[in-house]
């Protein structure tokens, strides 16, 4: 595969996102996908993929077979490259369609070429025929659409623009080496621009994505990558030194380290259901110089690990992830509605089991990376109706999110962050 076109490589991994059911995460981690313009073709027609196929269903007379899905995959890369690159239109139609040669079907060669010059040709009427249709409007599957639509009636709009846009790269700074400031004057001694989070005291955003290796003191455990939205986690938490504290579905890791970060002597559990997602955990704790007891476990099933209770607990639950589209786009074609009352199940169960593992007097932040109320609000409404002894703190004195009647909602976008839940649960 390493030896291919770019244009075949992401039309090849693309197809196992649309037609296989896998995440464009997962694929990224093979060798072939770390060229910048294979993961550049593969975000951007995941981001597009409701416009794009609107105007495959124009231009194409019939469905191609699915053993060509391939094929399609590659139209719809060249798609994108017209319409959303700044490459010249005819280049881009011609270096797609020498790139049929990495599929090894050479009947494609006359077939790509002649529906890419064809859009070409009936561009604007095109474009302006999929306007009238809302989900290509939009770029957005309609199922979707229409939940933001009813959570949000104000916002859905934004909501869905903002998830359409390139998110900021935004850094943690490790106040425990170093001041915030002190950090911005590092970036700007290697001529790297920032500016300070106005609502997070340790992020700081970034003016142009980069590689992390070039940011000084990575390797050190100076800064990790992390979005401002999920640093307010460590916040929340309040904890104090020589507490226990569990981090519930742990990996990558990055709010664990925030915790270890943030309060200084306290005990924390990371817990984590498959090695690989373990093993990041861990690697991001050693660069960051910091220690926490890493277990392979179901969260919702309890064991010697959870013994003798916490004093704190992060819940960041499996969620949708409808708050992080700008940030994998392939949500929009991965995710389905009956996912989300499977999702909702899997939350209380989680919600309830954390709940017998909390310490009196201790509180539980229950997190999402959504933006769907059944997800957030619904589900610690529902605990908090079941459960006399659970408090939900509000969260005062903040300017970020939107307050609800049980805890705060982030939107995509606002603030430069992206959209994220929190509630906040203390225990009588």
């Amino acid at each position: 595969m390493s030896q291919k076109n770019p244009r075949a490589i992401a039309a090849l991994m693309l197809e196992k996102v649309i037609y296989g059911g896998t995440s464009l995460s997962q694929l990224l981690t093979e060798d072939s996908a770390s060229d910048p313009m294979v993961r550049d073709l593969c975000f951007g027609t995941l981001r597009w993929h409701e416009r794009l196929t609107a105007i495959l269903d124009i231009l194409l007379t019939k469905s191609l077979k699915s053993k060509d899905k391939d094929v399609e995959c590659l139209l719809r890369v060249g798609l994108y490259q017209v319409l959303y690159q700044s490459a010249p239109e005819y280049a881009a139609v011609n270096e797609t369609v020498a790139a049929v040669k990495g599929l090894r079907k050479p009947w494609a060669v006359k077939f790509v070429n002649g529906v890419l010059r064809t859009f070409l040709r009936r561009k604007e009427s095109v474009l302006h025929q999929i306007e009238e249709i809302e989900t290509a409007h939009y770029a957005f599957p309609q199922w979707l659409l229409d939940s933001v639509r009813e959570a949000w009636p104000e916002q859905w709009e934004s909501v869905l623009k903002q998830s359409n846009e390139r998110a900021p790269m935004t850094l943690r700074v490790n106040l425990s080496q170093n001041t915030r400031d002190e950090y911005q004057a590092m970036l700007q001694a290697e001529d790297i621009q920032s500016t300070v989070h106005p609502l997070v005291p340790s992020a700081l955003i970034l003016e142009k994505p980069m590689s992390v290796f070039e940011l000084p003191g990575f390797n050190e455990g100076f800064v990790s990558v992390q979005d401002a939205a999920a640093q307010l986690a460590a916040f929340l938490l309040e904890c104090e030194p020589g507490m226990r504290v569990l981090d519930a579905c742990a990996a990558p890791g990055g709010k664990t380290g925030h915790m270890l970060e943030h309060t200084a002597n306290i005990k924390v559990v990371a817990v984590e259901n498959t090695e690989m997602r373990l093993l990041r955990i861990g690697e991001n704790l050693e660069r960051l110089g910091l220690e926490a007891e890493i277990v392979l476990a179901d969260a919702g099933e309890p064991g010697e690990w959870t013994k003798p209770g916490f004093d704190r607990i992060l819940l960041d639950a499996p969620c949708s992830a409808t708050g992080v589209i700008r940030r994998h786009p392939d949500i929009k074609v991965l995710r389905w509605q009956e996912d989300i009352a499977e999702l909702h199940i899997q939350q209380h169960k989680l919600l309830n089991t954390m709940w017998d593992l909390l310490n009196s007097g201790g509180r539980i932040v229950y997190a999402t990376c959504s933006i769907l109320p059944s997800e957030n609000e619904a589900v610690v409404a529902a605990f908090c109706e079941s459960h006399p002894d659970a408090q939900v703190q509000p969260i005062v004195d903040v300017e970020w999110g939107i307050a609800q009647q049980y805890g705060r909602q982030v939107l995509p976008g606002v603030d430069a962050m992206d959209g994220f839940y929190y509630a906040v649960i203390q225990k009588k």
